[in-house]
């Protein structure tokens, strides 16, 4: 079956349909001329069909950022100049720079002031390393580079594309070796047919099968692809071209495989029919996973692979294989992307450890889509992402535009990848079609929806005009996620950051989701209730942007939130600090790059906590929060009485709640400051690790030294105890910034939070807030997306919702119903619903009305939620 989507699309004129939809005939008929025309040659006149026009000046904003931010990161390129060798690193193929030099050099505007160098001295460094690495390339007789598709090939493009640019002012032998590796790339990959690269173990595509669970192998597919085009680009003249194209459309049309759609799909792609694709790449909710869990990242690898493609056929002024503009399930890829879109033209990345806020990275997909299909979604996520380079640019490590995460390689990727978008703006302008990006409210009203992705993938998602949300029961990131106003830099929520839940490790025993649309229900929502192995906890997301949290108890620290916290001129709400506001009183935390943050959560550091004096045999550090990622590693744990007190815990017995291979407790207390203790591999992600100490007998002691490695323990409480069974808190680390026993909380004006039910208060630690700072408790937290404390405070003076039933928890927060069933067994519950009776709410459902409001009769099955949607207002004759 097909599944249509309609996208703001600028409309097709017949001419640019004729050249996006090239098929392979006319690609073999194109003129040897055509493939082998410079871009000199092409601005001597109009571009070729389907070609480019280079220009002195960019051709529109978005690439004038491009633009700009090329000539500041030829700043960090040149840190990978190797001046002994005479050229630019081969190391995480550095060399790839010579692309981002290429546009600089062959378009105006060169600014030596930017590029920290002249513009002969670029030219000649970048000339010299393509000579270089053109003749040390292995398909050339070389040994250094090159021929293997993982990830040699990628970088080979790049390369091939940067001599394209600059072909008129390359030697003839190297002209000649460019030549080579365009050809015999293609030819070593069509070898293999669609078995493995043996030069590249380790990667598979699984043959033309593929695979969705886990690890797609829709990139694997997209790197054969790519590793073919340039030969279809720039060799059309060669006997083998032919075969060439046949397995570029195969590896192209299979990258995006789904056999329950694409075999009841009739449409024919470059004289294929998609029913003959035999891969399945993707869930049938059409979403990918690799490494494990849903990658955004990944899922764009589709029009990344796209980008860096269609730059070669347009720069060489060829038409378009038509696979690029016709790629199966791609509109549906690209529709669920938007149900995870962030303000920042990047897709909010819940289930991923890395590449998030690698914007260099982010740019190509969204160029692709934009300025090729002409997808007006995408131009404004182009545009919103383009906004925000320049700042990201700036901010420390300066010139450099993958940060926060990733690898290496990802700096020349990047540039590479900007260069090649800028390309794409060059031709959608020689189209004189330009594409009119949808405003930012107009974006998130057509990405608005939910959707169940499926237990499989272990997401459901809503999004709105005004947040967005989503509930992840996927092994080691389950929590609840929650981005008000879509702010890609509000709270962090990715990989194995907790949110809400106090740990992402919970193991999900059931999983109940219930949807809403409006076409069916009236309104848009979700509810969902896990049962986790530490208790039940629940989230509605509600259309208004409000969401609702309700948890029997799951851990210590429940309702955890953590923020960004950056100097970033330009990014709203990056501007050095963090203000929290709740009912006794407010705090500013300063941000970490401000050097004025007081106590720094990231290691390796030296905690020396004192406090009164007292008698104690055992001490213990109680984690509550560790590295996000490794959890708790511990170099040393000293007790003293008075500073310069002998080590009371040196040779000590030590224990632990879990400890790595060869990283026992004992480590802790052997006085090698080499040594360490660190948590199993296991319980890495849990919270609540522990390091005991036995010091053999009563001691009075008054102060502790912990030592940590760079997996130090966030947040933490030192104990004592008499018997080992009965234990006083004696320090925490970090001290609460700000502690209130009020029930609400404002974040930074841009968000905040009503907390009901709760004993404990709740606490500004640095950047994390939590909701409820003690023991595992039942609470219910609202999530308010109006960020002034007016309404934060408005909405706790709302009255809660209360139930004749322990398990039930319900909140009107939003204007609709939530109820929550906090146990394994199905419940028959009455809730009160305090109103005003002058003008008393009705929900969907049995209800009565009651000298006080209404008690509304729920019936919810075991570990159940529900949204009761608003259906009518009673109001009082004459009211």
């Amino acid at each position: 079956m097909e599944f249509p989507v309609q996208h703001h699309t600028t409309p097709l004129s017949r001419r640019r349909f004729t050249q996006l939809a090239g098929i392979t005939a006319a690609l073999v008929a194109v003129p040897t001329t055509l493939a082998t025309a410079s871009p000199a040659l092409a601005a001597s006149g109009k571009p070729a069909a389907g070609g480019i026009k280079p220009s002195s000046t960019p051709p529109d904003a978005v690439a004038a950022t491009y633009h700009q931010v090329l000539l500041r990161h030829t700043r960090w390129t040149e840190t990978q100049w190797d001046a002994t060798a005479g050229h630019y690193k081969a190391t995480d193929f550095g060399f790839a720079v010579v692309l981002g030099h290429a546009l600089l050099l062959t378009r105006g505007g060169y600014d030596a002031d930017a590029t920290g160098i002249d513009e002969a001295t670029l030219r000649s460094r970048t000339l010299a390393t393509i000579t270089h690495f053109a003749a040390s390339n292995r398909l050339t007789g070389g040994t250094e580079w090159g021929k293997t598709l993982f990830f040699d090939s990628t970088f080979q493009l790049y390369f091939v594309l940067a001599a394209r640019l600059l072909w008129d002012e390359l030697d003839t032998a190297t002209q000649a070796n460019i030549d080579v590796i365009v050809r015999e790339q293609a030819a070593y990959t069509t070898s293999l047919g669609s078995g493995d690269d043996p030069l590249s173990p380790g990667w598979t595509p699984d043959g033309l099968r593929g695979n969705n669970v886990g690890d797609t192998k829709l990139e694997e597919m997209g790197v054969y692809a790519q590793s073919l085009a340039p030969a279809l680009a720039w060799a059309p003249d060669d006997a083998r071209h032919s075969d060439w194209n046949s397995w570029y459309g195969t590896w192209s049309r299979n990258e995006t495989g789904l056999p329950a759609a694409d075999h009841a799909n009739p449409t024919v792609v470059d004289g294929v029919p998609v029913s003959d694709n035999t891969a399945q790449n993707l869930y049938d909710t059409f979403i990918v996973e690799n490494h494990g869990s849903f990658g955004p990242h990944y899922q764009c690898e589709l029009w990344r692979t796209s980008g860096r493609n269609t730059a070669h056929f347009v720069t060489a002024g060829l038409p378009m294989p038509e696979v690029l503009a016709a790629q199966p399930n791609a509109d549906r890829l690209w529709a669920s992307l938007l149900t995870m879109m962030s303000d920042a033209g990047e897709p909010l990345m819940p289930m991923v450890n890395d590449r998030e806020h690698l914007y260099g990275r982010d740019v190509i997909p969204v160029a692709f889509l934009a300025q090729v299909l002409g997808d007006r979604a995408a131009a404004r996520a182009e545009t919103a992402l383009a906004d925000r380079l320049p700042a990201y640019q700036a901010y420390a490590p300066v010139d450099r535009i993958t940060k926060f995460s990733g690898e290496p390689k990802y700096e020349p990727e990047a540039r590479a990848e900007i260069a090649i978008s800028y390309l794409l703006h060059e031709w959608r302008a020689a189209q004189r079609e330009k594409v009119t990006a949808l405003s930012a409210d107009e974006l998130f009203r057509q990405a608005a929806g939910v959707t169940d992705f499926g237990t499989g993938p272990g997401l459901v998602a809503h999004q709105t005009q005004r947040a967005w949300a989503a509930s992840v029961s996927k092994p080691g990131f389950v929590k609840f996620c929650w981005q008000p106003a879509h702010d890609d830099w509000l709270f962090s929520l990715s990989g194995s950051t907790p949110m809400f839940l106090p740990t992402t490790v919970g193991k999900v025993a059931t999983r109940n989701v219930a949807t809403y649309t409006d076409l069916r229900d009236g309104l848009d929502a979700t509810a969902v209730l896990l049962a986790l192995d530490s208790g039940y906890a629940g989230f509605t997301t509600l259309p208004g942007g409000e969401v609702v949290y309700a948890t029997a108890g799951t851990g210590a620290g429940e309702g955890h939130i953590e923020l960004f916290n950056l100097t970033m001129p330009g990014v709203a709400g990056l501007d050095g600090s963090r203000t929290y506001t709740t009912a006794d009183g407010s705090v500013t935390v300063p941000a970490a790059d401000t050097g004025k943050s007081g106590h720094p959560t990231n290691g390796p550091r030296v905690d020396n906590l004192v406090f009164t004096q007292g008698t104690y045999r055992y001490l213990r550090m109680q984690g509550r929060r560790g590295n996000s990622q490794y959890g708790y590693s511990l170099y040393a744990f000293e007790a003293r009485d008075g500073a310069s007190g002998t080590d009371l815990a040196r040779g000590a017995t030590a224990t632990a709640s879990s400890a790595a291979t060869g990283n026992g407790a004992a480590l802790a207390v052997d006085g090698d400051a080499a040594t360490r203790w660190a948590v199993s591999v296991a319980d890495r992600a849990r919270a609540d690790s522990w390091l005991e100490v036995d010091l053999g007998a009563p001691a009075a002691l008054d102060r502790t030294t912990l030592s940590w490695e760079s997996a130090a323990g966030q947040a933490y409480t030192v104990q004592g105890s008499a018997d080992g069974s009965t234990w006083t808190d004696l320090a925490t680390y970090p001290p609460a910034d700000l502690s209130s026993s009020g029930d609400w909380i404002n974040v930074d004006g841009r968000a905040g939070f009503v907390v009901r039910g709760a004993a404990n208060p709740l606490a500004v630690y640095g950047d994390t807030v939590i909701l409820s700072d003690g023991p595992a408790e039942p609470l219910l937290v609202e999530g308010v997306p109006d960020g002034s404390t007016a309404a934060v405070r408005a909405a706790a003076a709302r009255p809660a919702p209360t139930a004749d039933h322990d398990a039930v928890r319900a909140s009107t927060a939003g204007g609709h119903l939530s109820l929550f069933n906090l146990s394994g067994s199905a419940v028959n519950a009455s809730v009160s619903l305090p109103q005003d009776t002058r003008s008393v709410t009705l929900y969907a459902g049995d209800q009565s009305v009651t000298a006080h409001g209404t008690v509304y009769h729920a019936e919810l099955g075991a570990a159940g939620a529900a949204v009761a949607p608003a259906r009518a207002v009673l109001r009082a004759a004459g009211g």
